[in-house]
């Protein structure tokens, strides 16, 4: 089949390593502009653009896709994106973490007669986190599954309906890095999977989702990342883990901005001491563990500005003060 790919970061360019490998034609690449970053602060391809531009697929970065926005310079991008998409020749467009709006003129052409329209790679089990964030909000509100949904796209914010589901199970010790790479790569079996389907001229059976249980994943902010340590030890321990890698949970000690990385709940008796929230009750073979406003959490690596992430255990002790007078604090 012959497809046209939109997306950006790794997720989607997992996904379209799959496809390619699976055999389909990528005929067209959409991704966004080259952004700056790392400590140069140089132009970089996104992970999709440079899978693109290594086989040779013809990429478009407008930074719309809307043909009536106000910058007469985007105007034009999107523009070209349009014409280009409607000259081309191919079978089904597949979204994934594109970061773009995609108009209903921009649907409308892959759904034209011989073609079977858009479709979407969701990491969450729709209509459960909708939106932007569904792999750290999962984590951040203690769900114990998620998985992948396969959805063919109409305009509104994750709504259509559903045609491949895929479950996973979270781990108690789940982050959003593990569970990216792990939904990633059922994201890109699922999505061969639909396609193969297409290919072979079977139907593909389409769900409508349920009205109920609709929740949207609203974008991790970087003032998110601060820990209140009057929460309850598995709400704190979630959003440690929830926040990993961006934007990495924050919290303050002698005047350092720590960041933790890692945490687990621990065993009940493992910890028998207690003090105030935020308080370092004591160390474990490789963690630290810290009072909560109710129960105790067991930080496993952390890091120290500039530093390295390291065990806990070692980071906490190489600050080289009375361990046992330390307490960790939101900003002053």
């Amino acid at each position: 089949m012959k497809i046209v790919f939109a997306g950006t970061p790794e997720f989607a360019a997992q996904a379209m390593r799959a496809i390619d490998d699976a055999g389909h034609e990528i005929v067209l690449a959409l991704t966004q502009p080259d952004r700056r970053a790392g400590r140069g602060m140089h132009l970089q391809a996104s992970p999709v653009k440079e899978f693109a531009l290594e086989k040779n697929i013809p990429v478009l970065q407008p930074e719309t896709l809307k043909r009536n926005s106000a910058d007469l310079a985007k105007q034009a991008q999107a523009q070209e994106a349009y014409q280009h998409l409607s000259k081309i020749d191919f079978d089904a467009m597949v979204v994934v973490a594109y970061g773009l709006i995609l108009p209903q003129e921009v649907l409308d052409i892959s759904q034209q007669p011989g073609r079977h329209g858009s479709f979407n790679i969701h990491a969450s089990l729709l209509p459960r986190w909708r939106g932007a964030a569904p792999i750290q909000r999962a984590i951040e509100a203690g769900d114990l599954k998620t998985g992948i949904c396969i959805m063919q796209m109409d305009a509104g914010l994750d709504t259509g309906d559903t045609v491949l589901i895929s479950e996973l199970e979270i781990t108690p010790e789940e982050t959003s890095d593990t569970l990216h790479n792990r939904l990633a790569t059922l994201g890109a079996q699922s999505i061969v999977s639909v396609l193969n389907h297409l290919q072979a001229g079977k139907d593909l059976i389409r769900t409508s989702q349920e009205a109920k249980g609709i929740t949207y994943a609203e974008k991790i902010l970087k003032n998110e990342a601060e820990i209140d340590w009057g929460l309850s030890a598995p709400e704190i321990d979630r959003r440690i883990r929830a926040f990993n890698p961006f934007p990495g949970a924050t919290s303050n000690a002698q005047e350092q901005t720590m960041k933790f990385w890692s945490s687990r709940i621990p065993n009940a008796g493992t910890c028998s001491k207690t003090g105030i929230p935020g308080e370092l009750l004591g160390f474990s073979e490789d963690g630290a563990y810290i009072q909560c406003g109710n129960g105790v959490i067991e930080v496993l690596e952390m890091q120290k500005p500039g530093g390295k992430k390291m065990s806990a255990s070692l980071c906490l002790q190489s600050l080289g003060s009375d361990k046992q007078a330390l307490r960790f604090h939101a900003k002053e």
